[in-house]
């Protein structure tokens, strides 16, 4: 359940921490920051951990269930986070989204990982080589993890953008399986911006917080900038696949059109030379009736009378149908 636990004093870390209830211990002495890494406890692992660090009830609720949306509330001297990180899986071409929930206190920070992303072990790493960040305290771990999560939509963006390039190219191309991939991608950018969007009124509630200087401000406005630029990638990622989506749709219905088009032309040729060889054949079932008293049956010129007329029959609906371009 616990992945890593250490109590940083004066920016560096010390011995590791043996058992749980030292690390509180340390933490309510003032002696050092406590940053306790977990990765999907249960209710049951986890509640000794919400005792140790007097949790919040209805944080630890939320941290246990894995399908919150992003947030910053607090509770009492304590900061709850949630985050929605987010990768790009090449070989898939899909976008995976984890979640991070973040307790900072006054002298201790949990988190608690569900699914692969961030990588909470180097953040810790490059903290751990810049003491005087560790120095500010539980916020400025916070802001490190929220920095890594911005940061790592990076590659989200570039692996969408590279989607949407490509899907451009199979709708001209006129791919008749693309219209499958379209859906796919915009659920996967609404997840990506609910993912996203909640991190600027975030950054901007934590700024206000007292525990925040002047200095960790301006760091935190800088994740607050690149957050903003994501959101609005996003939303023009939206936009642009429904504008894909509504191309293709019209493509499809032409091309639609287009063979409807060529069944009616062809169900007119075949129509036409239905009714041109029906005449004759009328001609030559009245003709063919055997009847003793039957007009002109007798008559010597009687046979090429009827060849006459058959022909004049069909070169006269030839003509018609041809003028009305059925063939």
């Amino acid at each position: 359940m616990i992945v890593d636990s250490a109590i940083y004093c004066d920016g560096r870390r010390t011995a590791e921490a043996r058992a749980l209830a030292d690390v509180g211990e340390t933490c309510r002495n003032g002696s050092g920051i406590a940053w306790l890494g977990l990765y999907r406890p249960t209710k049951e692992e986890f509640d000794a951990v919400a005792r140790e660090f007097q949790l919040h009830e209805l944080a630890v609720e939320d941290a246990v269930d894995a399908h919150q949306r992003p947030k910053l509330e607090r509770y009492g001297d304590m900061l709850f986070c949630v985050l929605r990180p987010a990768r790009y899986i090449d070989e898939t071409e899909t976008v995976e989204f984890g979640e991070v929930h973040v307790f900072c206190g006054p002298s201790y920070v949990i988190t608690i990982r569900h699914g692969g992303a961030p990588d909470l072990a180097e953040v810790r790493r490059q903290l751990e080589g810049r003491p005087d960040l560790l120095r500010r305290g539980p916020v400025a771990i916070l802001h490190a993890i929220m920095d890594r999560v911005v940061d790592d939509y990076g590659p989200v963006v570039a692996g969408v953008e590279n989607d949407i390039d490509e899907i451009e190219d199979q709708v001209f191309a006129g791919e008749t399986t693309v219209s499958r991939r379209i859906y796919e991608l915009l659920r996967e950018v609404i997840g990506f911006q609910r993912a996203t969007r909640p991190l600027v009124p975030m950054l901007e509630r934590l700024m206000a917080e007292r525990a925040v200087d002047d200095e960790e401000g301006r760091y935190l406005r800088d994740v607050q900038d690149h957050a903003l630029r994501v959101v609005e990638q996003a939303d023009g990622f939206r936009q642009l696949l429904q504008n894909i989506l509504n191309v293709n749709l019209t493509l499809e219905t032409k091309t639609l059109n287009e063979v409807a088009n060529a069944q009616n032309e062809q169900v007119k040729r075949i129509s036409a030379w239905a009714a041109i060889l029906f005449a004759p054949t009328l001609v030559g079932t009245v003709y063919g009736m055997n009847f003793d008293h039957m007009p002109e049956l007798h008559w010597r010129l009687g046979y090429a009378y009827a060849l006459v007329l058959m022909v004049f029959l069909s070169v006269t609906l030839y003509a018609c149908f041809k003028r009305s371009r059925w063939i």
